[in-house]
């Protein structure tokens, strides 16, 4: 774990004249239906349409504080984290340079250059992640999508507005896995403003390397990138500093393609927003969780729906069968 000093109250008040403060939404619908209380952190309606504008933005900041920023910057991304880099890297008036795998949505590369990011496509993740290293050496400072706590702070700060602007507290909270930033950041942010609140994280069965690596005490990785709904969780593996965050944790769950397809619909149907797979895992590990544990009394449940950007090839697969037929339930 590193030495470094986390504050998610200070990385807020740095990102907030730059990032929205994203609305938390409700529905009496869906309230009704499962019987206990979801307010949804909305991060679809963020810069760059998902939550990695905080992360990138915290980091920029916080190396200008220090007298440290660089002319350059350079990060490996499928997706939202390039884009997220791209903005605030053109919001500093700085050149960013994205490493994106061949395989990456092309609505995605066409945002990250429309925010004057360069890209260079690579064979795959592995590649991505191999390539980097030369333009460190040649002076740019790299943004890992998650092994960096400056990264993991800002991420930290969607969590932490949503349990600011919360009449009460969450009993609940869940989030989706990745890399496991957004993870250990709204870990960190609840310990500080809600430290009674559990927190839960979720993930692809098909993409489970950091559920893996829980069960087996060490960090898995996949050889190739992993295929999921899910385009924004498609990691490798996790980094030894959210490793050490995900041990802290609840619960972790692990959950099909078709729950997560489940649940992106009805998000969609139900928040009137266009809501990515990947922020409805969180919302299928809620029913999941509480459909196992099945709690005694009305639970007050916090869901980070991280972003909101869905391919076309994407969306043909979330709508290829009707799940709007079938009512939630939690029995």
């Amino acid at each position: 774990m590193t030495d470094h000093k986390f504050s998610i109250s200070k990385a807020s008040r740095r990102v907030s004249a730059y990032v929205h403060r994203t609305p938390l939404m409700s529905s009496t619908f869906l309230n009704q239906a499962l019987g206990h209380d979801f307010l949804f952190k909305i991060e679809a309606l963020q810069k760059v349409g998902a939550f990695k504008a905080r992360g990138a933005m915290n980091t920029l900041l916080t190396l200008k504080e220090k007298g440290g920023l660089p002319k350059e910057v350079v990060a490996f991304s499928s997706g939202n984290h390039a884009q997220g880099v791209a903005w605030a890297s053109r919001e500093m008036g700085l050149k960013a340079t994205i490493l994106m795998p061949k395989y990456a949505s092309i609505l995605k590369r066409q945002a990250t250059e429309s925010y004057g990011a360069k890209i260079v496509l690579t064979e795959d993740r592995r590649e991505a992640e191999f390539m980097v290293q030369e333009f460190i050496d040649k002076g740019a400072f790299f943004i890992h999508p998650y092994a960096n706590p400056m990264v993991i702070e800002g991420q930290g700060t969607a969590c932490y507005e949503a349990l600011e602007d919360m009449k009460e507290k969450p009993d609940l909270i869940f989030a989706p896995c990745g890399g496991g930033g957004l993870l250990s950041g709204t870990y960190l942010a609840s310990r500080e403003l809600s430290p009674n609140s559990k927190i839960i994280g979720a993930e692809p069965i098909t993409a489970n390397d950091a559920a893996r690596s829980l069960r087996e005490g060490q960090i898995y990785s996949f050889e190739h990138s992993p295929e999921t709904i899910c385009d924004g969780v498609m990691t490798l593996h996790i980094a030894d500093i959210t490793f050490e965050f995900l041990k802290k944790l609840d619960a972790f769950l692990e959950l099909d393609e078709e729950s997560i397809i489940y649940w992106t619909q009805w998000l969609r149907h139900l928040l009137k927003l266009n809501i990515e797979p990947s922020s409805a895992l969180a919302m299928a590990a809620a029913v999941k969780y509480l459909k196992d544990v099945k709690p005694n009394t009305k639970q007050k449940i916090l869901i980070i729906v991280s972003g909101g950007n869905t391919a076309p090839d994407k969306q043909k697969l979330i709508w290829q069968k009707d799940y709007l037929s079938t009512v939630p339930s939690l029995v």
